[in-house]
Protein backbone atom coordinates (compact mmCIF):
# COMPACT_ATOMS: atom_id res chain seq x y z
CA UNK A 1 0.00 0.00 0.00
CA UNK A 2 1.05 3.42 -0.56
CA UNK A 3 3.48 2.83 -3.10
CA UNK A 4 4.25 5.41 -5.33
CA UNK A 5 6.57 3.80 -8.10
CA UNK A 6 5.99 5.51 -11.49
CA UNK A 7 4.91 8.57 -10.09
CA UNK A 8 6.69 11.87 -10.06
CA UNK A 9 6.87 14.26 -7.13
CA UNK A 10 7.82 17.89 -7.39
CA UNK A 11 8.68 19.40 -3.73
CA UNK A 12 8.89 23.15 -3.71
CA UNK A 13 11.25 24.15 -0.17
CA UNK A 14 12.78 20.68 -0.38
CA UNK A 15 15.87 21.06 0.41
CA UNK A 16 15.61 21.53 3.83
CA UNK A 17 13.45 20.99 6.91
CA UNK A 18 10.13 19.63 6.74
CA UNK A 19 10.62 19.79 2.78
CA UNK A 20 13.45 17.10 3.18
CA UNK A 21 12.04 15.03 5.15
CA UNK A 22 8.74 15.09 2.32
CA UNK A 23 11.28 14.77 -0.31
CA UNK A 24 12.73 11.62 1.42
CA UNK A 25 9.55 10.01 2.57
CA UNK A 26 8.20 10.05 -1.07
CA UNK A 27 11.42 8.43 -2.76
CA UNK A 28 11.38 6.02 0.11
CA UNK A 29 7.91 5.25 -1.17
CA UNK A 30 9.52 4.83 -4.75
CA UNK A 31 8.70 8.47 -6.28
CA UNK A 32 11.31 10.21 -7.91
CA UNK A 33 12.10 13.50 -6.99
CA UNK A 34 11.94 17.16 -7.73
CA UNK A 35 13.83 19.02 -5.04
CA UNK A 36 13.12 22.61 -5.86
CA UNK A 37 14.20 26.02 -3.97
CA UNK A 38 16.76 28.42 -3.25
CA UNK A 39 20.06 26.98 -2.39
CA UNK A 40 21.58 24.77 -4.90
CA UNK A 41 24.16 23.07 -2.66
CA UNK A 42 20.96 21.52 0.17
CA UNK A 43 19.56 20.77 -3.15
CA UNK A 44 22.11 18.57 -4.39
CA UNK A 45 22.64 16.81 -1.02
CA UNK A 46 19.09 15.93 -0.80
CA UNK A 47 19.30 14.49 -4.39
CA UNK A 48 22.00 12.60 -3.65
CA UNK A 49 20.24 10.95 -0.45
CA UNK A 50 17.42 10.15 -2.99
CA UNK A 51 19.69 8.68 -5.42
CA UNK A 52 21.36 6.47 -3.24
CA UNK A 53 17.89 4.70 -2.56
CA UNK A 54 17.68 3.65 -6.60
CA UNK A 55 15.23 6.52 -7.37
CA UNK A 56 15.90 9.41 -9.55
CA UNK A 57 16.02 13.28 -8.54
CA UNK A 58 16.76 16.51 -9.68
CA UNK A 59 17.67 19.49 -8.45
CA UNK A 60 16.22 23.11 -9.62
CA UNK A 61 17.22 25.94 -7.85
CA UNK A 62 14.51 28.29 -7.82
CA UNK A 63 12.59 30.96 -6.21
CA UNK A 64 8.65 30.88 -6.07
CA UNK A 65 8.32 34.26 -5.84
CA UNK A 66 9.29 34.49 -10.13
CA UNK A 67 6.99 33.19 -12.16
CA UNK A 68 9.61 32.31 -14.72
CA UNK A 69 11.31 30.21 -11.80
CA UNK A 70 7.97 28.21 -10.96
CA UNK A 71 8.13 27.51 -15.19
CA UNK A 72 11.54 25.92 -14.74
CA UNK A 73 10.48 24.08 -12.19
CA UNK A 74 7.53 22.57 -14.38
CA UNK A 75 9.73 22.54 -17.12
CA UNK A 76 12.84 20.85 -15.59
CA UNK A 77 10.46 18.34 -13.95
CA UNK A 78 8.45 17.24 -17.66
CA UNK A 79 11.50 17.21 -19.46
CA UNK A 80 13.00 15.04 -16.68
CA UNK A 81 10.33 12.55 -16.26
CA UNK A 82 7.70 13.25 -19.02
CA UNK A 83 5.00 14.31 -16.50
CA UNK A 84 3.87 15.59 -12.82
CA UNK A 85 2.09 13.05 -10.60
CA UNK A 86 1.99 15.31 -7.41
CA UNK A 87 3.02 18.97 -6.40
CA UNK A 88 3.76 19.65 -2.68
CA UNK A 89 3.90 23.53 -1.85
CA UNK A 90 5.85 23.32 1.03
CA UNK A 91 8.02 27.04 0.44
CA UNK A 92 6.94 29.10 3.07
CA UNK A 93 7.92 30.95 6.26
CA UNK A 94 8.00 34.49 7.92
CA UNK A 95 11.41 36.23 8.43
CA UNK A 96 12.01 36.87 11.68
CA UNK A 97 12.13 40.81 10.11
CA UNK A 98 8.54 40.35 9.53
CA UNK A 99 7.76 39.54 13.22
CA UNK A 100 5.25 42.07 14.87
CA UNK A 101 2.61 43.03 16.66
CA UNK A 102 -0.43 43.94 14.19
CA UNK A 103 -0.45 46.91 15.95
CA UNK A 104 2.91 48.02 14.27
CA UNK A 105 2.63 45.76 11.65
CA UNK A 106 3.98 47.66 8.39
CA UNK A 107 2.30 47.15 4.45
CA UNK A 108 6.01 45.83 3.65
CA UNK A 109 5.96 43.09 6.43
CA UNK A 110 2.07 42.25 5.15
CA UNK A 111 3.59 42.06 1.79
CA UNK A 112 6.13 39.63 1.98
CA UNK A 113 4.47 37.30 4.10
CA UNK A 114 1.39 36.77 2.98
CA UNK A 115 3.12 36.95 -0.92
CA UNK A 116 5.48 34.39 -0.32
CA UNK A 117 2.38 32.22 1.88
CA UNK A 118 -0.43 32.70 -0.54
CA UNK A 119 0.06 34.40 -3.32
CA UNK A 120 2.96 32.67 -4.79
CA UNK A 121 1.85 29.43 -3.37
CA UNK A 122 -1.43 29.70 -5.69
CA UNK A 123 0.47 30.07 -8.36
CA UNK A 124 2.77 27.52 -7.86
CA UNK A 125 -0.37 24.89 -7.82
CA UNK A 126 -2.08 26.74 -10.67
CA UNK A 127 1.50 26.10 -12.96
CA UNK A 128 1.11 22.44 -11.46
CA UNK A 129 -2.56 22.07 -12.22
CA UNK A 130 -1.85 22.85 -15.84
CA UNK A 131 1.09 20.53 -16.13
CA UNK A 132 -1.06 17.68 -14.78
CA UNK A 133 -2.71 16.73 -18.42
CA UNK A 134 -3.14 12.69 -16.89
CA UNK A 135 -4.75 13.89 -13.27
CA UNK A 136 -2.85 14.40 -10.29
CA UNK A 137 -1.88 15.64 -6.14
CA UNK A 138 -1.18 19.18 -5.48
CA UNK A 139 -0.46 19.21 -1.50
CA UNK A 140 -0.03 22.64 0.56
CA UNK A 141 1.63 22.32 3.49
CA UNK A 142 -0.05 24.88 5.68
CA UNK A 143 -0.02 25.72 9.49
CA UNK A 144 -2.57 24.80 12.33
CA UNK A 145 -1.72 28.89 12.37
CA UNK A 146 -4.24 29.17 9.33
CA UNK A 147 -6.67 28.39 12.02
CA UNK A 148 -5.82 29.95 15.15
CA UNK A 149 -4.63 33.02 16.70
CA UNK A 150 -1.20 33.50 15.88
CA UNK A 151 0.27 36.57 17.53
CA UNK A 152 3.15 38.22 16.17
CA UNK A 153 2.93 36.93 13.07
CA UNK A 154 -0.60 37.35 11.99
CA UNK A 155 -0.22 38.03 8.74
CA UNK A 156 1.00 34.43 8.45
CA UNK A 157 -1.99 32.86 9.90
CA UNK A 158 -4.24 34.40 7.56
CA UNK A 159 -2.05 33.75 4.46
CA UNK A 160 -2.40 30.04 5.21
CA UNK A 161 -6.16 30.61 6.37
CA UNK A 162 -6.44 31.85 2.49
CA UNK A 163 -4.33 28.96 1.30
CA UNK A 164 -7.03 26.54 3.15
CA UNK A 165 -9.37 28.09 1.46
CA UNK A 166 -8.32 28.07 -1.66
CA UNK A 167 -7.16 24.47 -1.64
CA UNK A 168 -11.27 23.44 -1.28
CA UNK A 169 -12.05 25.31 -4.45
CA UNK A 170 -8.94 24.21 -6.23
CA UNK A 171 -10.43 20.71 -5.94
CA UNK A 172 -14.08 21.77 -6.54
CA UNK A 173 -12.49 23.64 -10.17
CA UNK A 174 -10.19 21.27 -11.11
CA UNK A 175 -12.07 17.76 -9.55
CA UNK A 176 -13.27 17.13 -13.65
CA UNK A 177 -9.58 17.18 -14.36
CA UNK A 178 -8.61 14.24 -12.15
CA UNK A 179 -6.74 16.46 -10.02
CA UNK A 180 -6.96 16.80 -6.41
CA UNK A 181 -6.24 19.01 -3.87
CA UNK A 182 -5.31 19.01 -0.42
CA UNK A 183 -3.62 20.81 2.86
CA UNK A 184 -1.59 19.17 5.69
CA UNK A 185 -1.76 21.93 8.53
CA UNK A 186 1.44 20.79 10.95
CA UNK A 187 1.80 22.09 14.39
CA UNK A 188 4.69 22.34 16.35
CA UNK A 189 7.97 19.99 14.04
CA UNK A 190 11.56 19.61 15.17
CA UNK A 191 13.77 21.08 12.08
CA UNK A 192 17.53 22.36 12.45
CA UNK A 193 15.75 25.88 11.72
CA UNK A 194 13.69 25.65 15.04
CA UNK A 195 16.90 23.58 17.47
CA UNK A 196 19.32 26.60 15.85
CA UNK A 197 20.98 29.00 18.23
CA UNK A 198 18.80 31.97 18.74
CA UNK A 199 15.76 29.29 17.28
CA UNK A 200 12.44 29.37 18.92
CA UNK A 201 13.22 25.77 19.83
CA UNK A 202 16.42 26.44 21.28
CA UNK A 203 16.46 25.97 24.48
CA UNK A 204 15.02 22.91 26.61
CA UNK A 205 12.80 25.03 28.64
CA UNK A 206 11.40 26.07 25.39
CA UNK A 207 10.68 22.37 23.65
CA UNK A 208 9.08 21.38 27.28
CA UNK A 209 6.96 24.38 27.33
CA UNK A 210 5.70 23.07 23.81
CA UNK A 211 5.43 19.54 24.74
CA UNK A 212 3.41 20.18 27.36
CA UNK A 213 0.42 21.22 25.39
CA UNK A 214 0.43 18.14 23.23
CA UNK A 215 -1.50 14.78 24.37
CA UNK A 216 1.04 12.62 22.07
CA UNK A 217 3.55 14.21 24.45
CA UNK A 218 6.29 14.64 21.50
CA UNK A 219 6.95 17.52 19.09
CA UNK A 220 6.01 16.25 15.48
CA UNK A 221 9.08 15.12 13.23
CA UNK A 222 9.59 15.74 9.42
CA UNK A 223 8.86 12.10 8.76
CA UNK A 224 5.57 12.64 10.39
CA UNK A 225 4.83 15.41 7.60
CA UNK A 226 5.90 13.22 4.54
CA UNK A 227 4.63 10.08 5.28
CA UNK A 228 0.86 11.88 5.44
CA UNK A 229 2.30 13.32 1.85
CA UNK A 230 3.19 10.08 0.97
CA UNK A 231 -0.62 9.12 1.49
CA UNK A 232 -2.13 11.55 -0.05
CA UNK A 233 0.33 11.61 -3.53
CA UNK A 234 -0.96 7.67 -3.13
CA UNK A 235 -3.71 6.43 -5.03
CA UNK A 236 -5.16 4.87 -1.98
CA UNK A 237 -6.27 8.68 -1.27
CA UNK A 238 -7.51 9.01 -4.61
CA UNK A 239 -11.30 9.70 -3.38
CA UNK A 240 -9.76 12.83 -0.58
CA UNK A 241 -9.92 16.35 -2.19
CA UNK A 242 -10.62 20.08 -0.42
CA UNK A 243 -9.57 18.50 2.93
CA UNK A 244 -7.17 20.00 5.36
CA UNK A 245 -5.49 17.24 7.62
CA UNK A 246 -4.38 18.88 11.25
CA UNK A 247 -1.41 16.73 12.05
CA UNK A 248 -0.87 18.71 15.49
CA UNK A 249 -0.28 15.26 17.97
CA UNK A 250 -3.96 16.03 18.70
CA UNK A 251 -2.95 19.44 20.36
CA UNK A 252 -6.04 22.30 20.51
CA UNK A 253 -3.86 24.97 22.15
CA UNK A 254 -1.97 27.85 19.93
CA UNK A 255 1.29 27.72 21.56
CA UNK A 256 1.81 31.56 20.45
CA UNK A 257 -0.77 32.42 22.12
CA UNK A 258 0.20 31.14 25.47
CA UNK A 259 3.68 32.74 24.86
CA UNK A 260 2.19 36.02 23.71
CA UNK A 261 -0.11 36.14 27.02
CA UNK A 262 2.48 34.85 29.51
CA UNK A 263 4.55 38.05 28.07
CA UNK A 264 2.05 40.51 28.09
CA UNK A 265 0.98 39.12 31.93
CA UNK A 266 5.02 39.36 33.12
CA UNK A 267 5.01 43.12 31.99
CA UNK A 268 1.30 43.69 33.83
CA UNK A 269 2.47 42.14 36.80
CA UNK A 270 5.83 44.03 37.12
CA UNK A 271 4.68 47.74 36.69
CA UNK A 272 0.95 47.67 36.73
CA UNK A 273 1.31 49.63 33.24
CA UNK A 274 -0.68 48.31 30.38
CA UNK A 275 0.57 46.09 27.69
CA UNK A 276 3.20 48.11 24.97
CA UNK A 277 0.79 48.95 21.75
Amino acid sequence: MFSLEGKTVVVTGGGRGIGKGISLCMAKAGADVVVAGRTLELLKAVAQEIEKMGRKAVAVQADITKPDDIQRIVHDATHAFGNIDCWVNNAGSADPKDVGALMDLRPDQWDRVVDLNMKWTFFAAQAAARAMTKGGSIINITSRSGSQPNPMTGQYGAAKAGIENLTATMAVEWGHLGIRVNSVAPGVVLTETFTAPGGTLSKPSRIQRQIETIPLRRLGAVEDVGNVCVFLASDEASWITGEVIQLTGGSRIPVGLLTYLHHVNERLSGDGKKPER
